[in-house]
């Protein structure tokens, strides 16, 4: 299978990207535009009510974050006028029959959500891609966990139409439709608030998913879109990709970058801020991860592969467990190093010392463990609260939080940490052999897990990044405390000291502006000494960067200025 070049493949073409805010897509938007300029266009999907909504989302969701600085740098001035010329929004959802979109542009989960993202949407995308005459390949990202709580090797197949996990017959998307409307209509009519519904909608979408064989919601309704995916699809040529569990990126645009504290990660943060002492798990079971630069790559070459050549071969898992293994144990390992020698500082200053975190290898043992440990102490705490009018109400509130906090990653990641099977990548693997010796620009896009190190991955570019997303976010506060406290609070008394003089300057003008009828600084100016002038001066400076910081960069980045 001859490849030949994917930037000439690239040059002059059209793309639209659904989900354009996800991440993904953003680097997948990120990598076409700074290794292919001469792109025709990228038409970007976006959930937004108007071309203003939807302007408003590109700038703050997908260009305005620093996925892109490297693009920026390339482009310089450029950058506006570039982005203008190459990317075309296109308001519209695709939970809705033809996206939601015009004919003038025709060129975690709760269960009716769910339903209509990840199942009717992935219909509704194959209806209209129909539509489009010079379409040459679609590629469907789904998930590798669509198998459910399965062992073994698990192939690269697609699922027939009604397919369920344990055999269960019945499963049709259209009943799955009337349910969730028939449920919507009756908490509808029984007045039922919006925190209800959505509750009652998770847990209808739990059902439904165990009824047939999935562990949750999410990959559930995955499933479904793959049966839709391949029963709508016709003559057209389509690519199903089925990611592992996507970690930050591995070299582009450049390594460590993530968005939120996701899957895994959330153990990691948990862990380093000493909420996360023990847990649920076999830790000899291998974690599959994939850094999301390897996904979006892959994503590129198959679309190359299937435009041009069509292989029989249309659905590829893309992770790590068959070509470069990794269990939970070296998690634990790399989470225990490297908090040891970097800890977790709380909001007083203090470090957190971490220690090796205690695992249970069923889920009896862990209930045993809870019960013993945990529920006993959290009942005695309210019975003596109760009797000791609320004086234990912060150690009970605290020990309550800690154990719903385990409990809710426990419900999450169940079905993953006990997790007993491979994921085959054969048709990954001739997709990768034809890369290595036809494409053009084989190391440009780069997907074979077999080059990480993942000790140096973890070490040096992983955790880090998460670290600093979860302690270094700008516009939350628990961040910039956080961010304040690795700064010895230097940057949050300069903030505090700011904002005081700011406040005696608009004090101060206010009395003299009342009592004089003239501005502070034109009677400073014209009546003090040199000394008052200077004062003045270095007050408003002082307030303004102040206001700079908390309102144009945020307090978190602004400790990278100050270090």
């Amino acid at each position: 299978m001859e490849l030949g070049s994917a930037l000439q493949f690239l040059d002059n073409k059209s793309i639209l990207v659904t989900g354009a805010t996800g991440f993904l897509a953003k680097i997948f938007v990120e990598k076409i535009l700074r290794v292919q300029p001469n792109v025709k266009k990228l038409y970007l999907l976006l959930r937004a009510a108007d071309d203003k909504s939807a302007i408003h989302r590109l700038h703050n969701e997908i260009i305005g974050k620093d996925l892109f600085k490297v693009l920026k740098e390339k482009c310089g001035k450029n950058f506006n006028s570039f982005i203008s010329e190459k990317i075309t929004l296109v308001p519209g959802d695709i939970s809705l029959e033809d996206l939601g979109v015009k004919d003038s542009n025709l060129v975690q989960e709760i269960y009716d959500v769910a339903l209509g993202l990840n199942t009717l949407g992935a219909k509704y995308v194959v209806n209209f891609a129909k539509k489009c005459s010079k379409l040459k390949v679609l590629v469907h990202v789904s998930t590798a966990y669509v198998s459910g709580e399965r062992s073994g090797l698990i192939l690269e197949t697609p699922y027939a139409m009604g397919e369920t996990l344990n055999g269960v017959s019945g499963l049709d998307i259209n009943t799955e439709k009337k349910v969730v409307e028939e449920k919507l209509n009756e908490l509808r009519l029984l007045g039922a608030s919006d925190k209800e519904i959505t509750r009652a909608m998770k847990d209808l979408g739990i059902e439904r998913a165990r009824k047939y064989g999935w562990p949750n919601t999410y990959v559930f309704t995955k499933s479904m879109g793959e049966m839709l995916v391949g029963d709508s699809k016709g003559n057209m040529t389509v690519v199903i990709l089925r990611p592992t569990i996507i970690t930050s990126t591995y070299k582009e645009p450049f390594p460590g970058w993530a968005e939120g504290v996701r899957t895994i990660d959330s153990l990691a943060v948990g862990y380093a801020k000493g909420k996360l002492t023990f847990f649920l798990g076999d830790v000899e079971s291998v974690v599959d991860v994939i850094p999301a630069d390897m996904v979006v790559n892959a994503m590129i070459v198959a679309m190359i592969a299937h435009a041009k050549h069509q292989p029989a071969e249309n659905i590829y898992q893309v992770g790590s467990s068959m070509r470069n293994p990794m269990k939970y144990s070296d998690l634990q390992d790399y989470g225990f190093r490297y908090f040891s020698k970097k800890p977790w500082i709380n909001k007083d200053g203090t470090p957190v010392i971490v220690g090796k975190v205690k695992v249970m290898n069923s889920m009896a043992s862990f209930h045993r463990y809870m019960a013993l440990r945990y529920v006993l102490l959290l009942k005695g705490l309210e019975l003596a609260n109760t009797a000791f009018c609320q004086f234990f109400q912060g150690a009970y509130s605290d020990l309550n939080r800690k154990i719903k906090f385990v409990m809710r990653l426990v419900d999450i990641y169940r079905p993953y940490l006990f997790f007993d099977a491979i994921f085959d990548d054969i048709n990954t693997e001739k997709l990768r052999m034809a890369a290595r010796s036809s494409l053009e620009e084989n190391d440009m896009f780069y997907f074979d897990p077999k080059c990480i190190d993942w000790d140096d991955y973890f070490m040096n570019i992983h955790i880090p990044g998460i670290v600093n997303i979860a302690v270094l976010d700008p516009g939350n506060l628990e961040g910039d405390l956080q961010a304040g406290a690795i700064a010895g609070y230097f940057l949050l008394w300069l903030l505090m000291w700011a904002t005081i003089m700011g406040l005696l300057i608009q004090l101060l003008s206010a009395r003299v502006g009342v009592a004089t009828g003239r501005h502070l600084a034109e009677l400073c100016r014209e009546e003090s000494p040199s000394w008052a002038r200077y004062v003045l001066w270095f007050m408003a400076e002082l307030a303004l960067i102040g206001a700079d910081i908390q309102e144009v960069i945020g307090s978190a980045i602004a400790i990278q200025i100050f270090e």
